[in-house]
């Protein structure tokens, strides 16, 4: 099974990346393929510009057809974006 092991999770506007980032506000979201995630850790969310605007906790993980469901929360918002490339 070919699958990707992440340390951060990237989204465009398109795959659900937050339009407002609130602590505590929860997030669903879909990655294609199989990737593994830390759970229940912060991790930076980072834009299409590999920008990190937060930390968000995975909370839940599920693999189906081809593609990883994630469910998150917003750990904590970064006063200042900072690049991760």
């Amino acid at each position: 099974m070919p699958c990707e092991i992440n340390s951060l999770l990237k989204l465009k506007p398109s795959q659900g990346y937050p339009a407002v980032l609130e602590v505590g506000a929860r997030h669903q979201v879909q990655k294609g393929g199989y990737r593994i995630f830390p759970i229940d850790v912060p991790l930076s969310l980072v834009d299409e510009n590999w920008l990190a605007h937060s930390d968000i906790v995975i909370e839940k993980l599920t693999w189906e057809h081809q593609t990883t469901a994630l469910e998150f929360r917003i750990h904590r918002v970064y006063t200042t974006p900072f690049a991760v490339q």
